[in-house]
């Protein structure tokens, strides 16, 4: 049987509604955690999570 884990939220480190099989992939998935509300772009690959940092709209200039 397949490796399954929930994945955590990169904020809080509280459970997600959603889980990970080892042979999952998952780029640029938009990651909302329902305690605290916040949503997060991670990247996926063999049950290694990694965040996607954006750039700040006010950190931009023309």
């Amino acid at each position: 049987m397949d490796k399954t884990e929930w994945i955590r939220c990169p904020v809080c480190g509280s459970k997600t509604r959603d889980r990970l099989r080892e042979d999952t992939v998952l780029k640029n998935y938009p990651l909302y955690c329902p305690k605290c509300k916040q949503e997060t772009l991670i990247n996926v690959k063999e049950l290694y999570v990694t965040v996607i940092k954006e750039p700040d709209a006010k950190t931009q200039s023309r």
